[in-house]
């Protein structure tokens, strides 16, 4: 079974930049859905984006144009460069994988991923 660690959060200023990494191990990427999601206090979850091994993305709309999903299928990782950060971006964000059956798109906005990561921190100040 897959089993993914997050590294790459931080605090950044209002305007900075982060890139988060989500590397795999147990398994590859072949065939998967991997996402971002996150969740800041008292608020639930969300998908952040997603994207397919075969490239396809998803992005939800507050990061549109900010935010960019990448995978290098030799290693195993999947990228989230977060550019232009606001202080609601702050929030614990979790990488998590899935066989694909559905549409990107699904899985972003019903969460239904089988493998979570522990998530990192991403503090962005005023």
């Amino acid at each position: 079974e897959v089993q993914l660690v997050e590294t790459g959060g931080g605090l950044v200023q209002a305007g900075g930049s982060l890139r988060l990494s989500c590397a795999a191990s147990g398994s590859t990427f072949d065939d998967y859905v991997v996402g971002w999601f996150r969740q800041a206090p008292g608020k639930e979850r969300e998908g952040v984006s997603c994207i397919s091994t075969n490239g396809l993305t998803y992005y939800a709309d507050s990061v549109k144009g900010r935010f960019t999903i990448s995978i290098d299928n030799a290693k195993n990782t999947v990228y989230l460069q977060m550019n232009s950060l606001k202080p609601e971006d702050t929030a614990i964000y979790y990488c998590a994988a899935t066989p694909q059956y559905y549409t990107i798109s699904y899985y972003c906005a019903h969460r239904y991923l089988e493998v979570w990561g522990q998530g990192t921190l991403v503090t962005v100040s005023s």
